[in-house]
């Protein structure tokens, strides 16, 4: 085993009268490639602070080798107006590359062409996530041993993500890492550090181990709890029946009793997660958008018309969820807007379903006033209650189930962390029931728990669901199509999750690739063995759509008799067999539906070939 080249020993930190964390001790060794994890405010941001030397420690001691350089990216970039991009990233050069004299200017123009940012743009320019791509080419071009990153994908598009995982791939130091983004962890880390309740635990895994390793330790933790509330009964019933007779001889035996109470009181036990649920209203019709040939293009100060969308057409059905991908500044939520009815195309045409009731996530989270309370945010001022999903709730209660402390009720918006925005705008947005969900970004800034449960959540939304996001795992687990702007305005759709689209986008761009002159005359191209749909085809997609008003009509009459709040009493044979049937005619319903579809986008396919 390699000496470490950067220690802490014995670490604490006390923050608000109490311990963040104490008695860490750690040691990152060349080659190691680390995982940071841990809630929101477990305390991970400020342990690589104190790693790298940025705070003092309380308590304890930290070593650093002899010669080691440390690399940090902050969550937080440090903005100096009047500095240009290409002199902030310079100052992260090793001093042997800041001699007077020396040209180092390739090696900031390499990072900053890999993170996309004119190096000649001032710093009080850029958008909070550009000033982040600059602290992470300040961070990168620092060449060094030890590399610290605190959300490195956050603002980030899949491409620059990308990028940042082949150059982190190849770098040769050590690395600690904290994010979100599931998948970025798992392509680069050996080894695990989990900040839990202010205790570091470790194990020599990357992260693809992370969830197994965890519920282990969870699950033992349970174990011994119960074990030790069964033997605190135990005694405490012991102490009840004899404690007057026996009281000389046993005080010993009560002291112990004691102690366990203050030890069980003393544990802390799990912290709890978000509770994060949503209602669909009622149902929408089975068409909830109709793009046919939009475009959106703009005008820039130089008079150059510049393509944003080009022409795009596609049908989201009842029940789809769509994700949106594409380089920061490409055009998503601009796609996002038309799509929703937000704005209107340049050309072309948007058609929405009816009855919809939509819910909408914004990522600039405009539906947040900064001076406003979360309790005014959330609630009637007056009463402190809001309708959640059609129960009344007191704003206090609702709040922890995103995990606010009831002393942040009457805070201000302003006052939270990123995340904490988050959590409340999806407070805000899950109190409502809909049937249509709108989601611009909604993972940033969120810890791993917190997404795990959204994604649960999601899962089981049975509304329609249209969403932008980079991190590929959410998208994996989530979405029945990805709809990709890409190269020059130009957007295609991908059936499947974006595992699926990076497949099919290879298959289109290969043959392309390839193209070798044969050497002997190609052979005539077989004419499609498919140029219009089957006898059977067709005479399913005719007969189809009356097959499924006829069910939706029987099951409005099943309906209608299951509502008789008599009827179980009365008949409960009949009530069983009302409600066998009814599960049928819904399941019928559903497959009809899914079979005329089906048939509907491959009688379009054959029609464009």
């Amino acid at each position: 085993m390699a000496a470490p080249i950067l220690a802490l020993q014995d670490a604490r930190i006390t923050f608000g009268g109490g311990d963040l964390f104490k008695d860490i001790s750690l040691g990152i060794e060349p080659g190691m490639r680390i995982a940071l994890v841990g809630r929101n405010g477990s305390g991970k941001s400020t342990l690589l602070k104190s790693i790298a030397g940025d705070i003092e420690l309380d308590g304890g001691e930290r070593f650093l080798q002899t010669g080691t350089r440390v690399g940090y990216l902050r969550q937080q970039p440090e903005i100096v107006p009047g500095r240009t991009v290409h002199e902030q990233v310079s100052t992260g050069l090793p001093p042997e590359f800041q001699m007077e004299g020396m040209d180092n200017s390739y090696m900031v123009d390499q990072v900053l062409e890999g993170v996309g940012i004119d190096g000649s743009r001032y710093l009080e320019t850029l958008s909070g996530g550009e000033a982040r791509r600059v602290s992470l080419a300040e961070a990168l071009v620092s060449d060094p041993d030890v590399l610290l990153l605190d959300e490195p994908t956050n603002h980030l598009d899949i491409k620059t993500i990308l990028w940042l995982e082949d150059e982190l791939k190849s770098f040769k130091g050590a690395l600690m890492i904290i994010s979100h983004d599931r998948q970025f962890l798992k392509n680069l880390t050996n080894r695990l550090f989990w900040l839990d309740r202010g205790k570091l635990r470790t194990h020599g895994k990357g992260f693809s181990a992370f969830d197994e390793w965890s519920e282990e330790i969870l699950r033992s933790e349970e174990v011994e709890l119960k074990k030790m509330d069964k033997r605190i009964a135990d005694e405490t019933d012991w102490s009840r029946k004899g404690i007057t007779a026996r009281r000389a001889r046993n005080e010993g035996r009560l002291r112990a009793l004691h102690k366990l109470r203050a030890e069980r009181a003393e544990r802390t036990t799990r912290v709890g997660n978000a509770k994060l649920e949503v209602k669909s209203g009622e149902k929408s019709g089975k068409v909830v958008v109709e793009a046919t040939d939009i475009t959106k293009s703009f005008t820039d100060a130089a008079g150059v018309t510049h393509d944003v969308i080009k022409p795009f057409s596609s049908r989201i059905m009842r029940g789809d969820r769509v994700g949106i991908i594409g380089q920061n500044g490409a055009g998503k939520t601009t796609l996002l807007k038309m799509l929703i009815g937000e704005l209107e195309p340049d050309s072309g045409s948007i058609k929405m379903g009816t009855n919809l009731t939509p819910a909408i996530f914004d990522q600039q989270r405009e539906s947040l006033d900064p001076d406003e309370s979360l309790w005014d945010t959330l609630a009637d001022p007056g009463s402190g209650q809001l309708l959640v999903r059609g129960e009344v709730r007191h704003v206090v209660a609702y709040l922890r189930d995103f995990l606010f402390e009831d002393k942040q009720a009457k805070s201000p918006v302003k006052s939270l962390s990123g995340g904490e925005k988050n959590r409340l705008l999806l407070a805000k947005l899950l109190a409502k029931e809909s049937n249509f969900l709108v989601l611009d970004e909604p993972t940033n800034d969120l810890d791993m728990e917190t997404l795990d449960l959204l994604q649960d959540m999601l899962a089981s939304y049975d509304g329609t669901l249209i969403l932008i996001s980079h991190d590929r795992d959410f998208l994996d687990q989530l979405v029945t199509s990805v709809i990709a702007i890409e190269e020059g305005g130009q957007v295609r759709e991908y059936v499947g999750g974006y595992t699926d689209y990076v497949r099919q986008r290879d298959e289109i761009t290969k043959p392309a690739a390839k193209k070798a002159a044969p050497e002997k005359p190609a052979p005539a191209k077989p004419k499609a063995q498919r140029a219009k749909l089957t006898y059977k085809d067709q005479r399913d997609l005719d007969r189809l759509p009356g097959v499924i008003e006829e069910l939706e009509g029987k099951i409005t009459k099943l309906e209608e008799a299951l509502a008789d709040p008599d009827l179980f009493t009365k008949s409960p044979d009949k009530f069983q067999k009302l409600t066998e049937d009814h599960s049928a005619a819904l399941a019928e319903k559903d497959a009809a539906e899914e079979r005329w579809l089906e048939l509907e986008i491959l009688q379009e396919e054959l029609s464009a070939s």
